[in-house]
């Protein structure tokens, strides 16, 4: 199991506490550090919709010019955003076996995913 994300964000920390606290094995992998590949994200895009990983509630959102905002209209654009600016990307998401698991943290449904 990986779980993606970058450790400073809060719902981040929800998500790995919740997994310490339950005894679920993962690596974390930071996208700060570790960057995101393009043929991961190719993966997510093609199990769930762009709409869903492009965290438009976020700063990163909220600091794009509104051409920048308007530009992302589908997959690739969205993926080419997401490749630029990594915390754009909804966090945390949990991958199992290349399958995302849940993307967002909230404990009602990592109990109903795990």
């Amino acid at each position: 199991m990986h779980l993606f994300g970058i450790p400073n964000c809060s719902t981040v920390k929800k998500a790995r506490d919740w997994l310490s606290n339950h005894g679920v094995a993962y690596e974390f992998h930071d996208f700060k550090k570790n960057g995101i590949s393009h043929d991961l994200l190719e993966n997510w895009l093609s199990q769930m919709p762009w709409q869903k990983l492009v965290n438009r509630a976020g700063m990163t959102w909220r600091n794009l010019t509104e051409a920048e905002k308007s530009a992302v209209i589908d997959p690739q654009s969205a993926l080419k955003l997401m490749l630029e600016k990594s915390s754009v990307i909804k966090r945390p998401v949990l991958v199992n076996n290349g399958k995302i698991i849940c993307v967002g943290f909230t404990e009602i449904a990592y109990k109903e995913q795990l």
